[in-house]
């Protein structure tokens, strides 16, 4: 059974003559085990394909399930619920706390969540791998947009989700720390049994994938 699936996917926006459509009949699974990239310029689609997947937006047409679950026949508190248990989210606006140094970012990630997150070990090794072990005492404000997203990457894994969902995560990254963050992700699938999906227009993470997807004016296939 694969961990996350978009069955005849599409979005709209707008009405009438304002109406566009931002993606069109997509169908895409996602494996644990496995690492999905979708690959695709500014304005393809990926960013809505990926907040339909995690169940931030529903779909204008089409069903999305995790695991066994449909995303659409859940109630508010239901989803929210599936969210905070099964799906760990990196995005592109790191949405990091600014007021919380970075120890407390995770802090805060037990207080909505006390169960199942990463041991003081794992963590301890996840920031040392992600190179930013000395930065724990700063704030968001001081860190640069590397570090930035470094941090964004290890508050997401933390929780410990089934299902990770990556909005350009490298972005900010030079080509030594891109490597990092790939071998890490992929690690977390093979070794874990995580279903990991990263959606970028950086090619340098294709070596670090098991499929790759081509996304282009809503519209995905197979590459």
């Amino acid at each position: 059974m694969p961990a996350l699936t978009l069955a005849h996917v599409s979005k709209q926006f707008g009405h009438d003559t304002n109406q566009v459509t931002v993606l069109k009949d997509v169908n895409f699974e996602a494996e644990a085990g496995q690492v999905s990239l979708v690959i695709g310029p500014s304005g393809s689609g990926k960013s809505t394909f990926l907040t339909i997947a995690g169940g931030i937006q529903t779909p204008t047409a089409g069903e999305v399930h995790v695991q066994d679950q449909s995303l659409q026949q859940l109630e508010g508190k239901a989803r929210d619920a599936l969210r905070l248990n099964k799906i760990g989210f990196i995005l592109q606006a790191y949405n990091l706390i600014p007021y919380l140094s970075v120890q407390d970012q995770f802090t805060l990630v037990d207080r909505v969540k006390p169960h199942g997150n990463l041991t003081a070990a794992q963590l301890a090794n996840l920031l040392d791998q992600l190179g930013i072990a000395n930065l724990t005492k700063q704030y968001p404000g001081e860190l640069s947009g590397g570090q930035t997203q470094r941090v964004a990457i290890a508050r997401a894994l933390y929780q410990n989700p089934d299902i990770i969902l990556a909005d350009e995560p490298t972005a900010a990254l030079d080509s030594d720390r891109v490597k990092v963050v790939g071998q890490l992700l992929h690690d977390l699938a093979k070794q874990h049994n995580k279903a990991i999906v990263v959606v970028t227009h950086d090619l340098r993470l294709q070596e670090f994938a098991d499929k790759t997807y081509a996304i282009m004016d809503g519209r995905m296939t197979l590459a």
